[in-house]
């Protein structure tokens, strides 16, 4: 499946919009994950634990929304993004959505 962040895909023509492909997932942090964090802010310095976390997020939500272009028979999702939001204190949601189209 091809993707981007652009509109259109270069040498390709988009003959058909199939409507929005997305994918989600809500991921709460963990209490050994928070003591850990706890110890990196009196130091300073990046939270290594979060950053994993908020990237194997992502990941499951574009391998989502890769799912959700497949079941539409998809060729391509143009304008893909993520956004973050936060569900309720230590949970997030990464919503990844784009245009599935078919082209030509």
């Amino acid at each position: 499946m091809l993707t981007a962040t652009t509109d259109t895909l270069p040498d390709r023509q988009i003959t058909q919009t199939l409507g929005i492909a997305r994918g989600n997932v809500i991921r709460a942090k963990h209490i050994g994950t928070d003591i850990i964090a706890s110890f990196r802010n009196l130091v300073g310095g990046e939270v290594l634990e979060y950053t994993k976390l908020m990237a194997e997020a992502r990941e499951q939500a574009y391998d989502r929304m890769i799912e959700d272009g497949r079941r539409m028979n998809a060729d391509a999702i143009v304008g893909v993004r993520f956004t973050t939001s936060m569900v309720t204190q230590g949970a997030a949601e990464i919503l990844c959505f784009g245009t599935a189209v078919k082209l030509g």
